[in-house]
């Protein structure tokens, strides 16, 4: 008769919080990524604009549509030289410098109210002991 022992050695890790933190991470990566999208399409409406884009092109109509929702605000705000059908929407530029603004406040909130630091990582091991007869 042969006696075998068995030990099986299981470790687990839980760190606190680390849901929060990957929360906090998508978040701002979200508000990145929609500002970033703005931002982009901005700067493609100012570049139309400058080359003297048709504004009956259906996609130079879909940029001045979308991003006219967001420069509305910024209307009449300043001069806009223009030289023909070319024009430089200043305003334009400076709602880009705006929303830059916002979208590294909003990134800046929601750090301050949601992260929270790593702190130790808690580690258990249990070890189980079987017998089995050979």
């Amino acid at each position: 008769m042969v006696d075998n022992r068995v030990s099986e050695v299981r470790t687990t890790q839980r760190e606190p919080e680390r849901e929060r933190r990957i929360f906090t991470f998508k978040a701002t990566q979200l508000v990145w990524l929609l500002f970033g999208i703005l931002e982009a399409l901005i700067a493609l409406r100012i570049g139309l604009k400058i080359i003297g884009a048709n504004p009956d092109s259906p996609i130079a109509a879909f940029i001045y549509g979308f991003t006219s929702l967001f420069l509305s605000p910024f209307e009449g705000l300043v001069g806009t030289p223009s030289a023909g059908s070319m024009v430089l929407e200043i305003s334009s530029v400076i709602a880009m410098l705006v929303y830059a603004l916002i979208a590294w406040a909003l990134e800046r909130i929601i750090w301050v109210l949601f992260y929270r630091p790593r702190g130790p990582v808690d580690t258990r091991t249990t070890t189980t002991d079987q017998q089995t007869r050979g």
